[in-house]
């Protein structure tokens, strides 16, 4: 049964300052503010162009379970939520601008939101005057990556409603358990590894190539879990088409043979891309894809190489950007 939150409700929310239980951490004998706990993937939020087809797509074609919806003034959907578990979310909200990107933001869960935001203010990175409590009740703020993609940085809270929904729906029918990593267009590589890499922490765990000559993949491992950014290579900005496959996210599971045959049984909405056929990556790790009624990719990858065996990381070289045309 869906949570919702009505007009009058929304419009009371108000955005607070959160206390910080590790307010302007400092290692010790120093003045510089500690990075709090990065643990993981929190969502992946996307633009919809119709709700109704997406949400088809999301519960009935992929099993997950919508547990929460916040409305606006006028009674439309302001966003929604589609769950993979207890910590991890899909949100969808309705379009601004048809035909545009489908990525909205990405979100990394963390222990201390209002810490992470001192902590970003201190390397110079713009972020908010203070934090917000959302409509789901969660603490979090925003801010830009070298690439313009929107970040969020989330901490759930006790009374949260993700908090508050845990161990609840969670269908058998999901297809997935666990969203294991986010892609997201860049267009130079340095920038980001100095962002993500030295000061948020990440620590890159593989590059991949197609061609063995310019580097396609780089992929940045959340310090303190698992989850991962995968980092989607470009010397040209890409068209709006291949923004669709390049932002995706990667849902895990135990055998691809075994979740195509799954959802062979299901429905796919009107209006899908039919998926790929199911091969072993770069990566060495079997997988297929699936596309959602905008045309956004959701792969499922097993958790293993074919062999048990890592794929070997790639030598090759970042593309060239190429240069700017005056106009």
């Amino acid at each position: 049964m869906l949570k919702i939150i009505n007009p009058a409700i929304l419009a009371a929310a108000v955005i607070a300052i959160i206390p910080s239980s590790n307010m302007a951490a400092q290692t010790p004998g120093t003045t510089e503010i500690k990075r709090p706990r990065i643990l993981g993937l929190s969502h992946y939020a996307l633009y919809v162009h119709d709700l109704e087809k997406s949400r088809a797509f999301y519960k009935d074609f992929l099993g997950f379970a919508e547990p929460y919806t916040l409305y606006n003034k006028d009674g439309t959907v302001h966003l929604t939520w589609i769950k993979i578990n207890d910590n991890q979310t899909i949100e969808l909200f309705p379009e601004k601008t048809p035909g545009s990107d489908r990525l909205f933001n990405i979100a990394i869960l963390v222990d201390d939101a209002e810490a992470m935001r001192q902590y970003l203010a201190s390397k110079g990175v713009k972020v908010p005057e203070k934090t917000s409590l959302g409509g789901s009740k969660n603490i979090n703020f925003s801010f830009k990556d070298p690439n313009g993609h929107s970040v969020d940085v989330v901490q759930y809270t006790p009374d949260g409603w993700t908090m508050l929904d845990k161990g609840q729906h969670l269908p058998a029918t999901r297809i997935s358990n666990h969203m294991l990593h986010a892609g997201i267009s860049v267009g130079e590589l340095e920038p980001s590894l100095k962002f993500y890499r030295d000061i948020l922490g990440f620590k890159e765990i593989w590059r991949g190539s197609v061609n063995g000559q310019t580097l396609n993949w780089v992929h940045m491992q959340v310090p303190d879990g698992t989850d991962f950014f995968e980092l989607m290579l470009y010397a040209k900005m890409p068209d709006i088409e291949r923004l669709f496959i390049m932002h995706h996210f990667c849902l895990m599971v135990p055998d691809v043979e075994k979740a195509k045959a799954i959802l062979a049984t299901r429905k796919l909405p009107e209006g899908c891309k039919p998926p790929t056929e199911i091969r072993a990556g770069i990566n060495r790790k079997r997988q297929i894809n699936y596309y959602d009624p905008d045309g956004t990719r959701v792969e499922l990858m097993e958790p293993t190489t074919v062999d048990g065996k890592p794929a070997p990381s790639s030598s090759a070289p970042p593309p060239q950007a190429e240069p700017a045309t005056s106009q």
